[in-house]
């Protein structure tokens, strides 16, 4: 039987669309755990090179711990196949903590997973919220003003996610828009300025 010998990782370079995915789902919520899958690969100096996250619903919301349902873990991994094969460290039932670097890696741009990350969470969020709601709202010795209370709260709740979440989200597409369109005129300007440049050369 061949035992494999796991090493430590020396340092984390996430990439700072993947970073900001993370940091938004962390944010969403001050009260439960979170989940996801950073999707990347390690090097041979061994570096973890993390390029996306993937935000995974959760089946069991609580404090202290969080579960995901088995559908939401074969998507993951499906996903996370798509990337090149590297060596997996053999899992363990007890696990040591380390502190290793963590470097944000800056990036012009954002990938599409990282993207569809980030605009699925409010969907998720939403998701979850309603599960919730349904799983009260059926329970059959519940009063009217039980069952008002918590569709106000239902309500509050979702109000609160589009303020958290949604609100500082569609303002970073606006900036990011803004950011691109920009971009794009300072190029035409040049391509213009590179096109007289060349029609004088004649």
């Amino acid at each position: 039987m061949a035992v494999q010998v796991v090493q430590a990782v020396q340092a984390v370079h996430l990439e700072s669309d993947a970073f900001l995915v993370c940091l938004n789902h962390a944010l969403s919520t001050e009260k439960e755990e979170v989940m996801g899958l950073c999707v990347g690969e390690v090097d041979t100096v061994r570096i973890v090179h993390v390029h996306s996250v993937i935000i995974l619903r959760r089946s069991d919301k609580r404090k202290d711990r969080v579960e995901i349902s088995p559908e939401q873990l074969s998507a993951a991994s499906t996903e996370a196949e798509r990337c090149p094969a590297e060596p997996h460290a053999q899992k363990s039932s007890e696990y040591e903590i380390i502190e290793i670097p963590v470097h944000i890696v800056p990036h012009v741009s954002i990938g599409k997973v990282c993207l569809e990350s980030a605009v699925e969470l409010p969907k998720i969020l939403c998701q979850e919220e309603q599960d919730a709601y349904r799983m009260i709202h059926s329970l059959t010795h519940l009063d009217s003003v039980t069952k008002i209370h918590n569709g106000s709260v239902f309500t509050k709740n979702l109000c609160s996610q589009m303020s958290a979440v949604s609100g500082p989200l569609l303002q970073w597409f606006e900036d990011r828009l803004e950011q691109n369109q920009q971009h794009l005129q300072e190029l035409q300007q040049e391509k213009e300025e590179l096109l007289q440049e060349l029609a004088s050369l004649d």
